[in-house]
């Protein structure tokens, strides 16, 4: 993919700001939080500079002078000071962590909505792990860095400029000679910059693997356990952690020398205030109370750059993140619709269904070629004609193209060269919405979410009513075992629907594809993975729903496509064999074998079942 922001792209060392400029836009909503935080930033360090500048008058004006004259009115305006400070603090700190929530949400949902709109390649190379990580870890380092890290730099930028200000005007010689040492520690910031960034890069690569690592141990828990894999993977786990506490313990360790030279930068400043200042104050052209200030002022303007280099140790860690994050939200989905097409059909969130074409099933393949690598084609001038309503069985070895066919039927996929026609339309002049919408999918391992089993089968369609529930889990044989369960359709199907039998989830899964009311139906392995008892069950449901339709059957079981209008034999991409069931016997071809050799095979079984 041509992103900029993709991770085997991220090898430059310097910092984008293209990129910050672009997360940034994310607090537009909340400007108005932003100057608030500016203003409480702003003022705080405004403050603790007036303090410190209170301390020079207390020392010149009571100290030296001896005397208590005014001491009310100095007394008050402290006072006032620490008010101001106090109601500042707790202001600053409500704001920021508003901004906090507020910039997390946000991106979060920019990211998820993002998700939702992404072609099925997309995720055929990205695992679940390499997701959650950008979706959590990485989202809430930005919006930590953004809330809390911009009130650290307001609030150090503008009480380094106020110090300067302050010390130029007391003595603009002491203050120069003071301040020589932060060329110095500019150059050394940027040292300490690009190895710091280096090694944050890595811990936020290594970090996404290990996310990905506890997905696939948590899911394939009961596979390690058959395989007896629990020691490999546990050495493989250890293998990405070591990496990661590698990368981790030497950005830490840069991290931490940078603070100890700041320090050393700002004791040689205040070394040097101390030094030239009291030569001045001996010499009478500098009062003490202005030495004093002097010293706490070189104190006080090295604190936020010690502060400033820790939020710059974690702004580049976060700008790890941010890379990684836009990475995801800038990709831009292979398949969408022309701009001509979403302002008539609308998208998959404002979708205009009044305009929506009624769908009658017939679907022309023409000349169509695909590939999901340019090295190796699946299809090459691929020709079908499919009636509406008509029936058609795909059968053939793994990886012959099957699967292929209805993905680009379904716009899943598109195709490299040639045209898809929906009634005659070719089918990129419509929305994928509105074609998706007017598909049914059902497939070999459905997948049920959290929830209750009439959860589940509105799913399909939010606006379904109980009767209408109910009316597709009768249609496709379900109504019965939903009964037997304690709750009925109130049952809750568990986690990926592991209270229920595969079996049960296909029968689930089924309704929920009927309840649409799909012109188009597709059946990808829908009974390969079931009893046989269900799978009869299933079997008369499918003759009942598919009637009307225009449908797909992609099949292992040749028992469950005898009845199908056509049956395709599909081999290294092209139409070996069509025909119906009868016809493709008496050519005693390819399917007649396939057929043969798996029925004598199911006879086996039941032979040696019975004994």
């Amino acid at each position: 993919m041509s992103n900029q922001f993709q991770e085997q792209d991220q090898d430059q060392q310097k910092i984008d700001f293209k990129l910050w400029k672009e997360i940034f836009r994310y607090t537009i909503p909340m400007k108005r939080k932003m100057i608030i935080l500016g203003i409480l930033m702003v003022l705080v360090a405004v403050i603790d500079v007036v303090f410190t500048y209170m301390n020079k008058i207390a020392v010149d004006h009571f100290v030296q002078q001896g005397t208590i004259e005014g001491l009310e009115v100095f007394a008050f305006v402290y006072f006032v000071l620490i008010v101001a400070l106090s109601t500042s603090v707790f202001g600053f700190i409500s704001v920021a962590g508003k901004i906090e929530t507020g910039v997390i949400y946000a991106i979060r949902k920019q990211g998820f909505k993002r998700l939702q709109e992404l072609s099925f390649s997309y995720y055929d190379n990205k695992a679940v792990g390499w997701l959650m990580a950008r979706m959590t870890s990485d989202i809430v380092r930005l919006g930590e860095i953004i809330s809390w890290g911009t009130v650290d730099l307001v609030w150090g930028f503008t009480k380094m400029t106020a110090i300067v200000v302050v010390m130029l005007f007391l003595n603009w010689k002491l203050a120069l000679i003071s301040l020589t040492v932060t060329p110095f520690l500019a150059i050394t910031s940027l040292y300490f910059q690009k190895k710091i960034l280096k090694e944050y890069r890595k811990v936020r690569k290594i970090n996404s693997k290990i996310t990905g690592s506890f997905n696939e141990g948590i899911t394939g828990a009961k596979t390690t356990k058959v395989l007896v894999r629990e020691e490999r993977n546990l050495d493989d786990f250890s293998e990405l952690t070591g990496g990661m506490r590698g990368s981790s313990i030497r950005a830490a360790i840069f991290s931490s020398l940078f603070l100890p030279t700041v320090l050393a930068f700002g004791s040689i400043g205040t070394g040097l205030a101390l030094w030239f200042g009291g030569i001045e104050v001996a010499g009478g052209a500098v009062s003490y109370g202005t030495l004093v200030a002097f010293i706490s002022f070189t104190i006080l303007f090295f604190e936020p750059i010690r502060e400033m280099a820790r939020v710059f140790a974690e702004f580049q860690s976060a700008h790890a993140s941010a890379e990684r994050v836009m990475s995801m939200i800038n990709t831009e989905p292979e398949i969408k619709d022309q701009q001509q097409v979403i302002l008539k059909y609308g998208d998959a969130f404002e979708p205009k269904r009044d305009n929506w074409p009624e769908i009658k099933g017939d679907i022309t393949f023409r000349n169509v070629s695909f590939h999901y690598n340019a090295e190796e084609p699946i299809l090459e001038d691929f020709n079908l004609e499919i009636k509406a309503g008509e029936t058609i069985a795909l059968v053939g070895e793994t990886g012959s193209g099957k699967s292929t066919i209805v993905n680009l039927a379904c716009r899943f996929y598109e195709p490299t060269g040639g045209e898809i026609l929906i009634d005659g339309v070719e089918y990129r002049q419509g929305s994928q919405l509105w074609l998706q919408s007017n598909i049914g999918y059902v497939l070999q391992s459905p997948h049920l979410f959290s929830g209750t089993i009439k959860d589940n089968i509105r799913y399909g369609k939010l606006d379904a009513s109980e009767m209408d529930i109910i009316r597709a889990a009768k249609l496709v044989n379900a109504h019965d075992f939903i009964m037997k369960l304690k709750d009925g359709y109130d049952s809750e199907v568990g986690d990926g629907g592991g209270l229920l039998s595969s079996g049960e989830k296909q029968l689930i899964s089924f309704a929920r594809a009927v309840l649409a009311n799909p012109r188009i139906f597709v059946l990808d392995e829908a009974t390969s993975s079931i009893d046989t008892e269900t799978e009869q069950i299933i079997q008369k449901a499918i003759q009942k729903v598919l009637k009307g339709r225009t449908s797909f059957i992609v099949a292992h079981r040749l028992s469950t496509i005898r009845s199908a209008d056509r049956i395709l034999v599909i081999r290294k991409g092209k139409i070996q064999e069509i025909g119906k069931h009868e016809e493709l016997m008496k050519q005693k071809g390819y399917y007649y074998r396939l057929y043969t050799n798996q029925f004598m095979e199911e006879e086996g079984k039941k032979v040696l079942g019975a004994k």
